[in-house]
């Protein structure tokens, strides 16, 4: 878990990737909604569609919904070439959406990673997943009032690990 320390989770988002009031109805839509999300792909279908299909791709291998509420959408692979940096785009659903998870919760808390080289991609899953086990963390992004507040949110607790 070493090379994970180097990563920090709040300098991959930025506010115009976060949305807090996540529309989809479904798994599908809700991959769309948050691609979506991604200003730097704004002006490239082809790359927004090759995202989409790797997403979805991954999805029917296995969900990436992890229970407590949290799916971790990401590629099977880096993607190499489509993003020249990492970057992590935050959704929030009110109701929450049915995603497969092991404890059967609905997924309302969303993390699409999107990494170019295999060690940085799994170095943000691992963060992910080591401070998303807090569970004043996960309800306090449930209640978090604007992009500003999430990114302060995972600053605090990335500075407590």
């Amino acid at each position: 878990m070493e090379n994970s320390a180097s990563v920090l989770l709040n300098e991959l988002l930025s506010p115009a990737r976060i949305q807090l009031d996540l529309e989809s109805k479904d798994r599908e839509s809700v991959l769309r909604e948050l691609v979506n999300q991604i200003p730097e792909l704004a002006e490239q279908p082809a790359a927004r569609q090759t995202l989409l299909r790797a997403l979805q791709e991954r999805e029917q291998l296995h969900s990436t919904g992890i229970g407590d509420g949290i799916a971790l959408p990401h590629s099977r692979n880096a993607l190499v070439g489509l993003v020249d940096r990492s970057l992590v785009v935050f959704g929030r659903h009110a109701q929450g959406i049915a995603y497969d998870a092991p404890d059967a919760l609905p997924a309302r808390l969303f993390f699409l990673v999107v990494a170019p080289t295999v060690t940085q991609h799994l170095a943000i899953l691992a963060r992910l997943i080591r401070l998303l086990r807090d569970p004043k963390l996960r309800q306090s992004l449930q209640t978090a009032d604007r992009p500003e507040k999430v990114i302060d949110l995972m600053r605090e607790a990335e500075a407590k690990i």
